[in-house]
C-alpha cells in the first residue's frame, strides 16, 4: 500500500513539474530584436579649388580664388578679389539637378560681401548641357551696404564645347567691377585642358583691342 502511495505522489511530482516548466516557457518574453537603426547618409562632399589669374595689358595683375563645398542640396562658397579687389565674399545655395539627355543644373545662392565692398549679393549659377555641348551663367547683384552707388551686377555666361575628354573650348564674357575697360562687356574665347580631376583653362578676353587680357585658370576637385 505505502509502495503504491509513494509511486502515485512520484508520478503525481512528475506531472506537475512538467506542467509548471510549460507554462513557464509559454510565459517567458520574447527577447526585443534591435531597432532597426536608419541608414546613414553615405553621400560624400565634393570639394573644389580653382584659382584664376588675370594679366591685364597696362595694369598690375591679379589672382581670384575660389573653393566650393558639395553635399547633396547644400553648396557653400567662398571667394576672393571676385566682387572687388581685396574683397571676400561667403555664399551658401541649394543645388537643383534635373534630366537625362538635356541636363539642367540651378543653384540659387545669397552671400555675404565684405572688404574694400561691404554688401549683400543674391546670385545663381545655372547650366544645360546636351551631349558634347554646354551652356553655363554665373551671376549675381551685389547691394552695397555702404552706399547705393557701389551696387553692381557681375555676369559670366559661356559656351563650351567638350571636344575631345581631354580637350574643350569655347565662347565666354564677363562683366565686372574689378578691373576698367572700354567695353562694358568683355568678351573672348578659352580653350581647357582636363585630366582626371584637374583643369587648366586659358581664357582671352577682348583680343586685338588696346585692352586685351588673359586669365589662367588652374582647378582641381576631391
Amino acid at each position: 500500500m505505502i509502495v503504491i502511495l509513494l509511486r502515485t505522489g512520484a508520478v503525481l511530482l512528475l506531472l506537475f513539474v512538467g506542467a509548471w516548466a510549460q507554462t513557464n516557457e509559454r510565459q517567458k518574453p520574447e527577447p526585443h530584436s534591435p531597432m532597426p537603426r536608419p541608414a546613414a547618409n553615405t553621400e560624400p562632399w565634393e570639394y573644389s579649388i580653382t584659382v584664376d589669374g588675370y594679366l591685364i595689358e597696362g595694369a598690375d595683375g591679379y589672382a581670384q580664388p575660389t573653393l566650393t563645398a558639395d553635399h547633396s542640396w547644400l553648396h557653400l562658397e567662398a571667394r576672393y578679389n571676385y566682387e572687388d579687389f581685396r574683397t571676400g565674399s561667403l555664399w551658401a545655395g541649394y543645388n537643383f539637378a534635373w534630366g537625362k539627355t538635356w541636363q539642367f543644373s540651378l543653384t540659387p545662392m545669397i552671400g555675404g560681401v565684405f572688404g574694400r565692398t561691404n554688401g549683400i549679393a543674391p546670385g545663381c549659377e545655372a547650366s544645360l548641357t546636351w551631349r558634347r555641348l554646354t551652356l553655363s551663367l554665373d551671376n549675381e547683384y551685389v547691394f552695397d551696404t555702404t552706399s547705393k552707388s557701389g551696387n553692381f551686377y557681375y555676369s559670366w555666361p559661356q559656351v563650351t564645347i567638350q571636344a575631345l575628354d581631354w580637350l574643350s573650348f569655347g565662347g565666354v564674357a564677363q562683366h565686372t567691377k574689378v578691373f576698367d575697360t572700354n567695353l562694358v562687356v568683355q568678351r573672348g574665347f578659352f580653350v581647357g585642358l582636363q585630366h582626371k580631376r584637374l583643369e587648366f583653362t586659358t581664357y582671352v578676353f577682348n583680343p586685338g583691342s588696346d585692352s586685351t587680357s588673359v586669365v589662367l585658370e588652374l582647378g582641381a576637385s576631391f
